[in-house]
């Protein structure tokens, strides 16, 4: 499976911005699907999961209420709507297939995006 994380860019604090992950080579449909995010000098981080058929999703209590994720799977597509960015969301961006339920360890995806860079300013 092969994704391909876009979306990110430089938006000013109280922005928005949508991410989107587009999935080839795979059964899209069958993975729970996650954002992961990774700022300089920190770990990656575990943001929002959705399962495959997209009636559950989690999110990290940093993200609650603020960001959505989302699935369509009849264009296998993967997505993400921040709202209300912080300085503090500034980060790389990552998307990831698990096929686990609605897991939210990194160490539980088996595949991996490269990441959008996503800079909010003050």
């Amino acid at each position: 499976v092969q994704l391909q994380a876009s979306g990110g860019g430089l938006v000013q604090a109280g922005g928005s911005l949508r991410l989107s992950c587009a999935t080839s080579g795979g059964t899209f449909g069958r993975y729970a699907m996650g954002w992961f995010r990774q700022a300089p000098g920190k770990e990656r981080e575990f943001v929002a999961v959705i399962s495959w058929s997209g009636y559950s999703t989690s999110y990290s209590d940093s993200v609650k209420g603020r960001f959505t994720i989302s699935r369509d799977n009849a264009k296998n597509i993967l997505y993400l709507l921040m709202n209300s960015l912080k300085p503090e969301d500034t980060a790389a961006y990552y998307c990831a297939g698990s096929r686990l339920g609605l897991p939210t360890a990194a160490a539980d995806y088996q595949y991996w995006g490269q990441g959008t860079l996503v800079t909010v300013s003050s």
